[in-house]
C-alpha cells in the first residue's frame, strides 16, 4: 500500500494492539509506533514493554518510548519520518506540536459514542450506568481532550450481564475496524468531519467518565439492586467492586465481587444482609432485591467461583 499516507501509531495498553494489528497486517505503511517507557513488572520487578511494545517489536515495527512528548530530540525524530497521519489508540494527552504534525492531521480512537463520556474510563462507566447501548468513535484531535471533529462511529448494544472486561475485548476488535475504515477514508479525501458540538441538543445530559477512585468501586449496599449489579458488572474484572463480609467471629474479610446476578424482590432482607447455604450460594441484599455471587477475589487471594470459596469461608458465614 505505497500509496497511502504514512502513519505513525501511538497506542500502549492491549486495547490499542488489535488496532496496530489490523493496520500492519493490511499492510498499511506504519512507520513508527509510539508508547509508553519500559515499567517494571512481575515479582523480579523486571523492566517490561508494553503491550504495543512487544506487538510492534514482533513486528520488526520502529518504535519510540519517550519520556516527555516535549522532548525537542524526540520531535525532531517524529519530524524526520515525515509522517502524513497519525492514529491514536489509548495514549497519553499530545501536545499541540505533535497532534497537528502531519498534514493529514491527527484520530484518536475512543471507546464510546461521542460526544458522551468523554474521558480515561468510557467503557466502564456506561456499564455502570446502565447503558444498553455504546460504540467507538473516531475523532480529529484538538485542544481539549476528546471534543475534536467526529469521523465515523460504530454502534453496538451492551449485553444485559455483560462485564466491563467483555465490552472491552469486543470493542477492541471493532474499533479496530473503524480505524482501518479511518485511514482510508482519511487517505482517500472521503471524510466529512463533524462537529460534536452540533450533537449536543438542548438539555441534553453529557455523562463524563473519568478515571475511577477506589471509593467509586466500594458497593453501597444501600442502592438499588440494579445499580449495585451494574457497578460489579462495570468494576470488573478491573479494579473489582468491592465489600466486606463479617465472619462468625467478628472479623471482617474484603472481597471483590467479580461476577454475579441480580435476583428482583422487593420484599428483600435489609440491605446488606447475607444469605448462603454455606455450600453452593451466597447472596447479598441490596434495596428491592439481591446480588446473588458466583465470582469473589478475597483479599490477598486468588479469583475464586462461588463454590471454592464458601468451601473455605462457608461456616464462618452467618
Amino acid at each position: 500500500m505505497s500509496d497511502f499516507p504514512r502513519i505513525i501509531f501511538y497506542g500502549t495498553p492491549d486495547f490499542a494492539v488489535a488496532s496496530l494489528a489490523r493496520l500492519t497486517e493490511d499492510g498499511f505503511p506504519v512507520v513508527a509506533v509510539v508508547t509508553a517507557p519500559d515499567k517494571p513488572a512481575g515479582r523480579g520487578l523486571k523492566m517490561t514493554g508494553s503491550p504495543v511494545k512487544q506487538y510492534a517489536v514482533s513486528r520488526g515495527l520502529k518504535v519510540l518510548q519517550p519520556v516527555s512528548l516535549k522532548d525537542p530530540a524526540f520531535q525532531e525524530e517524529l519530524c524526520s519520518l515525515k509522517p502524513d497521519l497519525q492514529v491514536v489508540v489509548a495514549f497519553r494527552m499530545m501536545p499541540r506540536q505533535i497532534w497537528s504534525l502531519p498534514p493529514l492531521g491527527t484520530f484518536n480512537l475512543h471507546a464510546s459514542l461521542l460526544p458522551q463520556y468523554r474521558g480515561a474510563a468510557p467503557i466502564n462507566w456506561s456499564v455502570i450506568n446502565g447503558e444498553k447501548e455504546t460504540g467507538v468513535t473516531t475523532f480529529l484531535l484538538e485542544e481539549k481532550i476528546d471534543t475534536g471533529k467526529i469521523l465515523f462511529s460504530e454502534r453496538t448494544p451492551i449485553g444485559p450481564g455483560e462485564t466491563a472486561g467483555e465490552l472491552h475485548d469486543r470493542l477492541m476488535e471493532i474499533g479496530a475496524g473503524l480505524v482501518v475504515k479511518t485511514v482510508t477514508a482519511v487517505a482517500e479525501g472521503n471524510i466529512s468531519a463533524i462537529s460534536q458540538h452540533g450533537l449536543i441538543t438542548e438539555g441534553m445530559k453529557l455523562k463524563p467518565a473519568p478515571k475511577f477512585t477506589r471509593d467509586d468501586a466500594r458497593i453501597d449496599w444501600s442502592k438499588e439492586v440494579n445499580d449495585v449489579f451494574n457497578l460489579i458488572r462495570g468494576m470488573s474484572p478491573y479494579p473489582g467492586a468491592f465489600t466486606t463480609i463479617t465472619l462468625n467471629d467478628g472479623h471482617a474479610i474484603s472481597v471483590k465481587i467479580l461476577r454475579a446476578s441480580m435476583l428482583t424482590d422487593p420484599d428483600a432482607a435489609e440491605e446488606g444482609t447475607v444469605l448462603t447455604d454455606h455450600k453452593t450460594f451466597l447472596r447479598i441484599s441490596a434495596k428491592n432485591g439481591y446480588v446473588d455471587i458466583s465470582e469473589i477475589q478475597p483479599s490477598g487471594r486468588r479469583v475464586m467461583n462461588i463454590r471454592e470459596f464458601l468451601n473455605g469461608f462457608g461456616r464462618m458465614i452467618g
